[in-house]
């Protein structure tokens, strides 16, 4: 990955520091420099690395605010 390429910025707003290491979604995978100009997406498509599906481990949704230490499927960041 290029130095100048910020793969989290392509798609949220913000990323707390405590969100699963398996949450995954479709800005991660766009490797284009960020554009202040453009805004984010939003489109809220999360999924986790480890069911491959919009559900974790533990049969619940995934996504930036449900995925945190609550649960016990998480892995810290």
């Amino acid at each position: 990955m290029n130095p100048g390429l910020d793969r989290e910025r392509s798609s949220l707003t913000r990323l707390d520091d405590d969100r699963c290491d398996n949450l995954r979604w479709k800005g991660m995978y766009v490797e284009a420099e960020w554009d202040p100009s453009v805004p984010h997406s939003g489109d809220g498509l999360f999924w986790c690395h480890k069911t491959q599906q919009c559900v974790g481990p533990d049969g619940k949704l995934v996504d930036d605010y449900e995925c945190n230490p609550a649960r016990k499927c998480y892995k810290a960041f």
